[in-house]
């Protein structure tokens, strides 16, 4: 088991490493709904964040925090809040905060309290390994093992000749670099026509390549991404993830999100990770 640390992948790059996506505007999809997530039906919701309050407002769940002394944070407000009941919180300069995990019922806008905080750090959210990107190798070494095949085009210039090609091609699915083996492999993906781009390829790299196939293309993740932008309330972040050739989604809470973008989209091709989620 991991810690779980928030991962956006997505658009080409010249050093075939996988990159951050997702910072354009995007239009307004008619689906999910914008309007805020609410549930009335009593159920409870469970999450780890700093809790602040300040002289502005009363304490709020941070969705962001400013690494200043004390921080600055916004969120939605926490009702039933008692510091006396909050372990190991600070004080300075008339702003008192805290890492906790809370408990309690969402109407949308404020988490009402069920329970006291816990103290956060010893309640860190952990995910299973296989949760996590597989950024090891799909194809099977060849024979006598991953070597360099041509030193004068594994090079640095290599990499970005391949960087140029991949993100002219309307069927590339993403690539990263295998560093679990040595020497490490360049992973490329396509949706189809596999020996041909492999052949391209393999004229610009002459380091441990795999050519592998995947289902959606990345201009088709990048589109359910920009589609998502405009459309998710309480959106976190968001961007494809090439190893499992999905788009990861963060939000603020997940009140059916998941099961509706599985309708939408196909199972599994969006993945919800929300920081307020249903207590089990």
């Amino acid at each position: 088991m991991r810690h779980f640390g928030w991962i956006v992948v997505a658009a080409p790059v010249a050093a075939l490493l996988l990159a951050a996506c997702g910072d354009e505007e995007a239009p307004v999809s008619a689906s999910p709904s914008d309007a805020p997530s609410s549930d009335d039906s009593g159920r409870l919701y469970t999450g780890i964040f700093t809790v602040l309050e300040n002289a502005e407002h009363g304490p709020q769940l941070c969705t962001a925090v400013a690494s200043s002394l004390p921080p600055q944070c916004g969120g939605p407000d926490v009702a039933g809040w008692n510091w006396d009941e909050a372990p190991d919180a600070e004080t300075v300069d008339g702003v008192t905060w805290g890492f906790y995990s809370v408990t309690g019922t969402w109407d949308g806008t404020t988490l009402t309290l069920t329970e006291p905080p816990l103290a956060g750090a010893a309640t860190s959210p952990m995910v299973p390994d296989d949760a996590l990107p597989d950024f090891t190798t799909p194809c099977e070494p060849p024979p006598g093992g991953w070597a360099v095949v041509d030193p004068a085009t594994a090079t640095d210039a290599g990499q970005a000749s391949i960087g140029a090609y991949t993100g002219a091609q309307a069927d590339w699915a993403g690539t990263w670099i295998d560093t679990s083996v040595e020497p490490a492999v360049l992973n490329v993906r396509f949706t189809g026509d596999l020996e041909r781009h492999e052949a391209e390829l393999r004229s610009m790299w002459g380091g441990p390549l795999c050519v592998s196939a995947a289902e959606r293309s990345m201009r088709e993740l990048t589109a359910i991404q920009e589609e998502l932008v405009g459309s998710v309330p309480h959106l976190t972040s968001v961007g494809p993830e090439a190893t499992a050739n999905v788009v990861l989604l963060d939000v603020f809470v997940d009140d059916g999100l998941q099961e509706q973008l599985d309708q939408q989209y196909g199972p599994g091709v969006v993945r919800v990770s929300a920081a307020l989620r249903p207590a089990e």
